[in-house]
């Protein structure tokens, strides 16, 4: 792999929290969009409008088991029964008959109102029952939606719902954003993976934490590397022999100034574009975002595993959003109780459980403890000015 170009380094440093989310979302542009059949769109971000080529119902359709009439009653029972699935259009019904039809069938000409099996009697060739009123238990052609109407807008996300919308409007295949690939580089001399850690040892909670947020955020996970603080130029080294199929490096650790802490070192040396240079925030503040000149994403995270997860809310999930052509969500506001202690000049992020009315700030929040994230459902954002029982932001964990 070839080094990298030197070019001007811009900085955006102590970046509002609110400021920094937005900065992160209009970075970058949309990654190209490809088609893909609806088995394999779960969760990807449509590129296009979905838009139906035909009316919904393309016809007029019955919604109910049962027989449908023209005119007033007893009614008259023509031949044979209207099913649902059949392609040649039933015959029209003269005033005084009825014909039985099945639920999703095509409704003959002339018939006024499907007349529901259970509340009908039938007696040889006449059925009898309650006059239904006009339409009843018939869903019109276009009821729904007029040909050619555009029922989701790009950047909305293809859960199951929009796929059976998708395929009831006739489509095969979709037009859609890929999910951006994110390669998550640990740092740290004192991290290991598995067991229970010595004295000087930490355990890694990053990795375990990452993947799965990448994924819920619409990453795709690529790899997860341990990288050493010694020698120096180490993380250099995995960054710029990086395969380059991904679109997005995170680095947890090392975004700060210290002597071990490489990033920013990289950062400078090979021309990146900031966008973000640490942000007003607590915890997380030596969060940053950079673009290198091969137009790859770097994104640095503190090396504490609840700081992290504050700050991969703050610019990593934009950004993935940016990347998938999706809107920067609107966060819900709910007024907020409990003890939250606030920070001059800097929003608190704080882990809270939720109802439709109030938050509440559950406590177990220190940089390194994760205890008071795992049991909450979502994290307010505090501002430095904020009172108890004022409404705040909310940023969804689930």
């Amino acid at each position: 792999m070839t080094a990298l170009a030197a070019a001007p380094v811009t900085s955006c440093r102590d970046v509002p929290w609110s400021r920094a989310r937005e900065l992160a979302h209009a970075a970058p542009t949309p990654l190209p969009a490809r088609r893909v059949p609806l088995t394999r769109a779960a969760g990807l971000t449509l590129a296009e409008a979905l838009c139906t080529g035909q009316a919904l119902p393309a016809f007029d359709t019955a919604a109910m088991d049962g027989y449908a009439v023209a005119g007033p009653g007893p009614w008259l029972m023509s031949a044979g029964a209207v099913c649902a699935g059949a392609v040649e259009a039933p015959g029209k019904l003269a005033e005084g008959e009825a014909v039985e039809i099945s639920t999703g069938a095509q409704v003959p000409r002339g018939a006024e109102a499907v007349l529901p099996l259970e509340h009908a009697v039938r007696a040889g060739a006449t059925v009898r029952g309650p006059a239904p009123t006009l339409g009843k238990h018939i869903r019109r052609a276009g009821e729904d939606a007029a040909a050619g109407a555009c029922l989701a807008p790009p950047g909305t996300r293809a859960g199951p719902a929009l796929l059976g919308l998708a395929a009831a409007c006739g489509h095969d295949t979709l037009p859609v954003r890929p999910r951006p690939r994110v390669r998550i580089l640990v740092t740290g001399d004192e991290l290991i993976d598995s067991g229970r850690p010595a004295p000087g040892q930490v355990r890694d909670a990053l990795g375990p934490l990452l993947s799965p947020l990448v994924h819920t955020l619409g990453g795709e996970v690529t790899g997860v590397r341990p990288v050493p603080d010694h020698p120096a130029g180490s993380l250099a080294t995995v960054v710029l022999t990086t395969a380059y199929d991904t679109e997005v490096i995170v680095v947890t650790g090392s975004t700060s100034v210290g002597a071990t802490d490489q990033l920013r070192r990289l950062l400078s040396e090979h021309g990146a574009r900031w966008v973000v240079d640490a942000v007003a925030v607590r915890p997380g503040h030596p969060q940053l975002l950079a673009q290198l000149p091969d137009r790859r994403w770097i994104l640095g995270l503190p090396g504490n595993p609840y700081a992290a997860l504050v700050a991969a809310h703050t610019l990593l999930a934009p950004l993935l959003a940016g990347l998938t052509g999706r809107p920067l969500p609107v966060l819900p506001r709910i007024p907020l109780t409990g003890q939250v202690r606030t920070t001059p000049g800097r929003t608190r992020l704080v882990p809270v459980t939720w109802d439709d009315a109030t938050a509440r700030a559950v406590g177990g929040h220190g940089p390194a403890f994760l205890h008071g994230a795992a049991l909450a459902d979502a994290l307010a954002a505090v501002p430095p000015d904020w009172r108890p029982g004022e409404p705040v932001g909310l940023i969804p964990l689930s």
